[in-house]
């Protein structure tokens, strides 16, 4: 719908202007790579919005259909899969403000945004990971789904989206990267941003190899736990 587009781009456009003003103003935090504040903020903003879009439309994404899935029987993780295409729709909905913004600031992109797809697809894992474990998790305990606010909310605060990953001192860097999504963001920025902008490796792995586990394992419990769907629902 025309509400659904225009919210998929009010939202993190003026989640962007917040960022920019709190961190990049009043904190006078650095930028990264040279980049104008409101670049480095929603190249962030793109991937962090699809992954939080994604846990909040997967964990309600059995329950809003218990009446389809106890009447007829199909592949279950069907639901939650489709939960998270439609985030993605958002998601790229909203990198027509990316594209609109390096206009504005007349950044070109380098040759490395070709890299671009491969950490889509990362972030792609990762929501999907999580998705299904919360939607699993929200069938079996129903009060569960008020948790999930929360941990989006808190999420936000600890990832590096509203600020570079480099200001993190080197000592506490690699235990940083312990959450998932600063390995995406950080490979968002490296694609988009270019420059001298530098991607920390062992981070970025340690990241990469967290959400492999946490596809994994949320498919595992997901396909475990679908058999009891119907009967709980």
């Amino acid at each position: 719908t025309f509400i659904g587009v225009a919210w998929a781009l009010i939202r993190p456009f003026l989640t962007m202007v917040v960022f920019t003003v709190v961190f990049g103003r009043l904190a006078n935090l650095p930028s990264e790579g040279g980049a104008p504040y409101p670049i480095l903020v929603f190249s962030a903003m793109l991937p962090w919005q699809f992954f939080s879009n994604a846990l909040s439309e997967c964990s309600n994404s059995l329950i809003t259909n218990a009446n389809l899935i106890s009447k007829v029987y199909f592949p279950r993780l069907v639901v939650p899969t489709s939960a998270v295409i439609v985030s993605f729709v958002d998601f790229l909905i909203s990198g027509i403000i990316l594209l609109g913004l390096m206009a504005w600031y007349q950044e070109v992109p380098s040759w490395r945004v070709v890299t671009l797809p491969l950490f889509i697809l990362v972030a792609f894992a990762a929501a999907m990971g999580a998705g299904l474990w919360l939607a699993a998790l929200n069938v079996q305990y129903r009060d569960f789904r008020y948790v999930v606010p929360f941990l989006v909310q808190f999420g936000l605060y600890i990832s590096p989206v509203g600020f570079s990953s480099s200001i993190i001192p080197d000592r506490w860097r690699l235990l940083y990267s312990l959450n998932p999504m600063v390995g995406v963001i950080d490979g968002f920025r490296w694609a988009i941003i270019g420059g001298d902008v530098a991607l920390y490796w062992p981070g970025f792995l340690l990241s990469l190899l967290l959400v492999v586990v946490l596809l994994v394992t949320g498919i595992l419990y997901f396909r475990r736990m679908e058999r009891t769907f119907a009967d709980v629902i």
